[in-house]
This record gives structure tokens, sequence and C-alpha cells, in this order.
């Protein structure tokens, strides 16, 4: 019987009863429903010292556990036992705050294990994103941990993000607690469907699909297409140019 699926939730806001717990604890109930097995953690209870940029010195100084000794690698470790991680955050000046920013950063020795081990300790992590703030800044916080958690390896389900902007309750807001409660559902599933997919980025790619030649085939063919579009292009701007 295959085991359960792990989840951390991390509440990333120091308000422990708030609007970003509040649509995290709705995902937590999704999670469990389809079978996850969640454990809540409010990162504000651990010291997470900002990364040192270890990896600038020596790139092999950059891996897992991290050199610093503290909270986070704690957290990290936390991180690396678990099949996908719901990141819910506040909105602090359209972004995470430092607290979690921090701990992001310091996730690097697991992305670099790629440069060390050939794999990303990382990839093929499922993550979910809860974002909550009483001004704007929803999409570039959430946009911005897209982008990095992808980069590291992570997985990010279909429609595994939610959001609410504003000063009150979230709980009142149809929409934020539906996405709250996909965005849990939707992590569980995604790791079940993909549990056993270990290699997820080929480095030896593009050398598999034709390397140098392949690079070659397609400079000639964009220059061989611009050559031909730049003619017409240049009829439109002279036209453009001589005036009714």
């Amino acid at each position: 019987m295959a085991r359960k699926v792990r989840v951390l939730a991390l509440n990333s806001s120091p308000r422990k009863y708030g609007n970003t717990f509040k649509l995290l604890r709705v995902a937590i109930g999704a999670a469990e429903f389809e079978g996850g097995e969640v454990e809540l953690v409010h990162l504000y209870d651990y010291e997470i010292e900002p990364c040192i940029g270890c990896v600038s010195d020596l790139r092999e100084a950059c891996r897992y556990p991290c050199v610093v000794e503290d909270g986070g690698r704690e957290l990290i470790e936390k991180v690396c036992r678990s099949d996908a991680v719901i990141f819910a955050t506040p909105i602090y000046w359209y972004g995470p705050p430092g607290h979690l920013k921090n701990l992001i950063d310091r996730l690097t020795c697991l992305e670099n294990m790629a440069f060390v081990e050939g794999r990303s300790w990382a990839e093929g992590k499922v993550a979910g994103l809860i974002a909550a703030g009483g001004d704007s800044g929803n999409i570039s916080t959430i946009g911005y941990l897209m982008v990095v958690l992808n980069s590291m390896g992570f997985l990010i389900p279909p429609w595994a993000l939610a959001y609410y902007v504003g000063e009150g309750d979230p709980l009142e807001r149809q929409e934020s607690v539906s996405d709250a409660a996909n965005v849990g559902a939707l992590v569980v599933r995604l790791a079940k469907l993909t549990r056993g997919i270990e290699d997820w980025y080929d480095p030896k790619l593009l050398d598999e699909i034709g390397g140098e030649g392949l690079i070659e085939s397609v400079r000639r063919e964009a220059d061989r297409v611009r050559e031909e579009e730049l003619k017409e292009r240049l009829k439109r701007i002279k036209k453009l140019l001589k005036g009714p």
C-alpha cells in the first residue's frame, strides 16, 4: 500500500490567526480530504537567518544541509521530507515578507544539488500558492514565487493559486475560499500522479536532439524568415513615411 502524500503547509504570516492562515487552513482541509498527510508550520516560530551566498565563493559549498545552523535548516529538512508544499504568505509591498524570502533563498542548497549530484533535491516536489493582503500585490507575489519555485524544480499544478485582497474576512469571499480549497486538493492529486517520476530536467537533452547542429539549423531558418519578412516590413514603413 502506497504511503500517504506528505504535505507541508507553511503559514508565512507572523499572525497565526490572520487571513493568510484562514485560507491555508481551508487548503489543509481539502488536502486531507484528498488523502494527504499535512503538517502545519508557522514560519515565524523559526529563526531563519539570511542566505550568506556560499555559492558565489565555491559552487560545491552550496549543498544540503545548509551551512547555516538555525531554524531554517530544520525547515529545509521538512521540505525534503515532503511531497508537496503549500506556501501561504501575506503581501508585504507587492511581495512576500522577508522571513519567507530568507527561506526561499536558503532553499538554494536543494536546487544546487543539481550541480553537486546532478539533480535538484526540490525537483518533482509539488507547490501550491496562497497570498493575502490588505492592498494590491497579489499577482506579483504569487508570480515571483511561481518563477522561483519552478526554477528550483517544483511542479505547479493548474489552478494552484489562491489570493485575497482587502481588509475584510476572506472566508466571506466564496471565490477565494474555493480557490484555496482547490490549492490543497490539487497539490495532493498531482503528487499522487507523479509519484515515482524522479528525473524531470535533462541536462543532456540538447545534445540528444541535435546539439550544435540544431542550433545552427534554427539560426539559418530565422535568418531566412527575417530576410523574407524584412522586405514586406520595409515596404510598410516606406509607405507610412510617404504619408497619404
